[in-house]
Formats: C-alpha cells, structure tokens, sequence
C-alpha cells in the first residue's frame, strides 16, 4: 500500500483594487512619515518657539523616512528573511539614531550607540517574525 500524501492546501490569489497596491502599503508608511516628521521638529525646536526651520525639518525628516518605509514595504516579499530582518533594523536603528541626534547635546558616538542598539534588537524581532512565519 501507498502511502497517501497531506492533501494541498490552495491559495486564493491576491487581487489588487489599483495598480499601486492596497491602502495599508502606502497608509502606514504615510502615518509613519507623519509621526516621525512631527517628533522631529518638536526635538529641533528645543525649548525655543517653533519657527520654519523647524517645520522644514520635520517635513524633510518625515518624507525621507516614510518614502524609505514605502520603498522598504514594496520590495520586502523579494528578500530573503535575513536581509528583511537586516533592512527592517537598519530602517528602525538609522531613525532612532537621528531623532536621537536631533535631541541635541549629545555626541554622535552615543547617537550611533542608541541607533545601533535599537536596529539589532529590531533586526531579532522582524527576523523571529519572518522566520516563525514562513
């Protein structure tokens, strides 16, 4: 006798309203982009009034990171679980360091340490992700 094989599963094949995507991959990187665009001005602007320069920090700030958290999103299904691991920690620990820079009166040094600290431990938490859900 044969043995009899686990039965398929099927997928249903994910179908897509637009030509870019669904609403979350671009809405959450878009509220990401939001958030951290005002926490950085709010860290520029100190204890003093808040004036244009300040704004067009976090405005900048913010657009650089979520247009990374887009691009991050769109090319994420083509890595390996490692590198997704990796490019999710160097996204997070890249953007803690700045805003920790951003603070004021600390070195780059500590700024690197903070951001370095902060990627490694969200590289273990997006790779144990990745990994127990594939």
């Amino acid at each position: 006798m044969g043995a009899h094989a686990a039965p398929a599963r099927h997928r249903r094949a994910r179908t897509r309203g637009s030509a870019g995507g669904s609403t979350l991959s671009w809405a959450l990187p878009a509220s990401l982009a939001f958030v951290y665009g005002l926490y950085a001005g709010f860290l520029d602007r100190g204890d003093g009034p808040t004036d244009w320069g300040n704004v067009v920090f976090g405005l900048v700030s913010g657009v650089v990171f979520g247009a990374l958290a887009y691009g991050l999103g769109r090319v994420q299904r083509s890595l390996p679980r490692e590198l997704r691991g990796i490019a999710y920690g160097a996204l997070t620990g890249v953007g803690v360091g700045w805003l920790h820079s951003a603070a004021g009166g600390f070195s780059v040094l500590s700024s690197s340490f903070i951001g370095l600290i902060v990627g490694a431990s969200m590289f273990c938490a997006a790779f144990y992700v990745f990994y127990t859900h594939e």
